[in-house]
């Protein structure tokens, strides 16, 4: 069987995630939250720690200002509003917007100061500093030209002062180029008339993964997934647990819908895309292996269907 290349928006994808993603999974961000009245860590995914609900939800959602929980529900869109709303005021029974994110990006950016070892006895020398400062310019240059209209996550990063020092400038673009890229595939999968649960049950499978592995986790009850998947299977989507090869193409569609909308980076970024995959990918490696993010990327390069029949 022939393999597809992997589309150039989904390699800058996947070479951003770690960098970015690593402020959910982050000790230094969960010791930030704790010391602001938060609840630590609650558990492990191997040497993962996983974040604490209240924090992240207020924390990721502070780029929004002090909003109540049904803004950052809507925002963030595949989480259970009903558990989202409750966590977001608790949090902010306890914090303001502008003191989280500040607790946010510095626990981010320790993060990678640490594992990546930058500093007088480090590994990561003058020269990578260099190279993360570059990288970090070009993808805020690549940035610029995106739109803000529904990309409220988006907007919201765009609106903060960016660091000079060149890991949390790196941070800093790498997570606004991500949330970029997931208000737009709200946008996507929204335009083909699915709901939360049910672009959620759809993605599990055309990663590979098993059935409801990370929609479950995302506040729905048993009931509400059951009767998403009802819904997926009335419409020819799913065939028992498996997507149809219906399924599979909307699922794809959403997709190949969100690559497009990332173009305008692309064309900023042009030839350099393989020499910027090429110097983020040992460092996003470094910080999977040393435990500060929870997987490797691989769902935006390989998509594998579990197709029925």
């Amino acid at each position: 069987m022939t393999t597809s290349p992997i589309p150039a928006a989904r390699r800058l994808a996947a070479a951003i995630e770690p960098i970015a993603g690593q402020a959910q999974f982050a000790p230094e961000c969960h010791a930030n939250y704790a010391a602001l009245g938060f609840d630590p860590s609650p558990a492990r995914a191997g040497r993962t720690e996983l974040p604490d609900r209240s924090a992240y939800f207020t924390a990721r959602g502070s780029v929004l200002g002090q909003v109540p929980g049904t803004v950052v529900a809507a925002a963030f869109a595949v989480f259970n509003p009903a558990v989202v709303v409750p966590l977001v005021a608790a949090g902010w029974q306890r914090t303001d917007a502008a003191t989280i994110w500040a607790a946010r990006q510095a626990g981010a950016v320790a993060q990678l100061h640490r594992v990546l070892g930058a500093g007088p006895a480090g590994t990561f020398g003058a020269d990578e500093l260099a190279a993360a400062a570059e990288v970090a310019d070009l993808l805020l240059e690549a940035a610029s030209p995106l739109p803000l209209a529904g990309r409220a996550l988006f907007a919201g990063q765009r609106a903060l002062d960016v660091p000079d020092e060149p890991l949390a400038r790196l941070w800093r673009a790498t997570d606004t180029l991500r949330e970029y890229r997931g208000d737009s595939h709200s946008i996507a999968w929204a335009a083909e008339g699915l709901d939360p649960v049910e672009v959620g049950l759809l993605g599990d499978l055309y990663w590979g993964l098993a059935p409801r592995a990370h929609t479950a986790g995302r506040g729905w009850s048993t009931e509400e997934l059951s009767a998403g998947e009802e819904r997926l299977r009335a419409r020819g989507l799913l065939a028992g647990d498996r997507l149809t090869s219906e399924g599979f193409a909307l699922r794809d569609r959403i997709e190949r819908r969100t690559d497009d909308l990332v173009e305008p980076s692309l064309a900023v970024i042009g030839q350099r895309l393989d020499a910027v995959v090429e110097r983020l990918a040992p460092w996003g490696d470094a910080v999977v292996a040393a435990g500060g993010y929870l997987s490797p990327a691989v769902r935006f390069t390989d998509a594998s269907p579990r197709l029925a029949g």
